[in-house]
């Protein structure tokens, strides 16, 4: 058993690279055998205490949809980040046993999308989903000076899918996909979107990593858009998660 084990908790799981990633950084980092990191699919989110029982090695977990936001009620504290987002992607165990979380997504985005607009700023965005992933995002966007209108089925966010119009995506420049809409296995998917309206002035960002180049990009960029899967901002979070728990 490794002296130290971290994780990745949510459901489905099946598309994360995450246990790849790290097994490659621990190789590199001479560190096999002394940290491990696992896969772990909970069917509800109040098995994290049988799962912190059943493993005391366990110093980090990351997690994913659909516990970014459910996850927080079973932490002892958050950091500031994550409180102001509202959504934990990262959770360190400390050696009293109580439970951080904080927010590595925001990091991950903040640089990834940056690359993409290439110093460009957009004067309006469409993020698409309400979901803890989608906090970070509207968190960045808020911080920049990006003003954002959120799409979704639930009525939660500022517009319905079926109110994105052709002129809606016209005055929008930058659209973000924060769905699982296209994610591994399920790849022919693709938010509901107007793609006609999209033209070389758009940028579209989908946080989906696998597959590297998902159905709403490739629609994207069929209209001429400049586009970006989720890998950068993947490894982006993931670098950051390794130096919280350090």
């Amino acid at each position: 058993m490794a002296e130290k084990l971290f994780g990745l908790i949510g459901r489905p799981l099946g598309h994360s690279q995450s246990a790849a990633y790290f097994a490659r950084k621990f190789e590199q980092l001479g560190l096999v055998g002394v940290c491990d990191y696992r896969l772990f699919e909970l069917g509800a989110i109040d098995e994290l205490h049988r799962l912190l029982a059943d493993n005391p090695n366990i110093v980090g977990l990351n997690v994913t949809i659909p516990y970014k936001t459910a996850v927080i009620p079973l932490l002892d504290r958050l950091s500031t980040e994550a409180e102001r987002i509202g959504a934990v992607n990262c959770i360190r165990r400390e050696a009293d046993g109580t439970l951080t979380g904080y927010n590595t997504d925001y990091i991950g985005f903040g640089r990834s999308l940056t690359a993409l607009l290439g110093g460009d700023k957009p004067t309006g965005a469409l993020v698409l989903g309400t979901g803890g992933a989608s906090r970070a995002v509207c968190t960045w966007l808020t911080d920049n000076g990006i003003a954002y209108k959120r799409v979704s089925h639930s009525g939660v966010g500022e517009l319905s899918y079926e109110e994105v119009t052709p002129e809606v995506v016209g005055a929008h420049k930058l659209i973000v996909n924060t769905t699982p809409l296209g994610m591994s296995p399920r790849c022919a998917e693709a938010p509901e979107l107007p793609y006609q309206a999209l033209t070389a002035d758009h940028y579209l960002f989908d946080l989906v990593y696998n597959p590297a180049v998902t159905e709403f990009m490739r629609r994207g960029a069929q209209q001429g858009a400049r586009v970006c899967g989720g890998q950068a901002m993947f490894e982006g979070q993931a670098e950051a998660s390794w130096k919280i728990w350090g």
